[in-house]
């Protein structure tokens, strides 16, 4: 926005700005619509079944028919809850799902704040998520939605860990915090690409496989739902919640999935720049990236109808016995490799 109210004056700059902002909103909520609706496909394809096809055309408005149930529900707060927590939970994880896309380029020049730490911005409003999680099943003032909360607590926050030490693998190999650099790291081509160049292929591949688990334990996805598991916590920390506070806690979650999928497609897979070469049209640079968003989302939902779900414990181990030994052993390999050599090792 500083730039554009320096380019139009404070005025235009300034409404050229928020309709940048709520282009965007537009284009995520309009992508979880369909992105949910190919998420029940794929687990429909698994299962051999149809999955919903009767709103629309294949079933193609189906997620606008929920949308439209959920906002002229009721809203039903429990009478022992904290009303004003238990209202302001999904609010807020509604906006730092929001907030944390400010500084995600999805395009040559299509970003709302190019700032120079903005990997450092993710994990501050990563690291705040949580609270709208705890808040909420604190607030319900029952014992199964806080039992949720706390698990999601401990989940995030221990795969948190891991998340971060793979990213710092990543600006080693680049030497900056700002996506849009990362991102034209990798312009080369697909060998420039973090989770394929060489040498460091034997390293990143690995860190690539790792955020992706991570990422599936960060968002609470299949087979790590354990804040949600129907079996032994009714539905997790937001089994309290109905109508629209549900749907903003749902709306917080797969954007915080879809921003998992950017990251992975940012920090790895090249962004926005095609296999065999860089992408500087904007417009196109934008439908690449959004193709290798929907390619790392049909990972996700493939591993959510083929790998049953983890007991609490082999999660805890998973993150704390595995993860974050072997990240840590990547990162000081990869600083030892990058001091050797004097410089970052891809695109110098």
């Amino acid at each position: 926005m500083a730039d554009l109210i320096a380019q139009y004056g404070p005025v235009w700059g300034f409404w050229l700005g928020v309709g940048q902002i709520l282009a965007i909103m537009v284009m995520l909520l309009l992508t979880l619509a369909f992105i949910l609706l190919f998420d029940r496909k794929v687990w429909a394809a698994v299962q051999m079944r149809k999955g919903p096809n009767v709103v629309g055309p294949f079933g193609l408005f189906q997620s606008f028919a929920d949308f439209i149930k959920f906002v002229v529900k009721e809203i039903v707060i429990p009478a022992g809850a904290n009303k004003t927590v238990f209202i302001l939970a999904p609010l807020l994880t509604f906006t730092l799902a929001f907030a944390a896309w400010a500084v995600v380029p999805i395009a040559p020049g299509w970003v709302i704040s190019d700032i120079n730490v903005g990997i450092l911005y993710l994990f501050a409003i990563s690291s705040l998520g949580v609270y709208g999680i705890i808040m909420g099943g604190w607030a319900s003032n029952s014992k199964y939605p806080f039992l949720g909360s706390l698990r999601s607590a401990a989940q995030m926050v221990s795969y948190e860990v891991s998340i971060g030490f793979v990213i710092i693998t990543v600006l080693l190999l680049v030497g900056s915090l700002n996506l849009t650099t990362i991102v034209d790291n990798q312009k080369a081509g697909v060998w420039a690409w973090h989770a394929f160049a060489w040498p460091t292929v034997f390293i990143m591949f690995p860190m690539f496989v790792i955020f992706f688990i991570s990422a599936l334990a960060e968002t609470n996805r299949p087979p790590f739902d354990l804040p949600e598991a129907e079996s032994e916590l009714v539905a997790g920390y937001q089994v309290e919640y109905s109508s629209t506070p549900y749907l903003l806690f749902m709306i917080g979650e797969y954007l915080n999935i879809v921003l998992m999928c950017a990251m992975i497609s940012i920090l790895f897979l090249g962004g926005w720049h095609l296999p065999w070469g860089p992408v500087e049209q904007p417009f196109l640079g934008f439908l690449v990236l959004y193709a290798k968003i929907w390619l790392v989302f049909f990972m996700f939902a493939m591993v959510k109808a083929i790998v049953p779900r983890y007991r609490y414990d082999q999660l805890m181990r998973l993150g704390w016995k595995i993860f974050l030994p072997t990240t840590l052993v990547a990162v000081a390999v990869l600083a030892g490799y990058v001091a050797y050599n004097g410089r970052p090792v891809i695109g110098g």
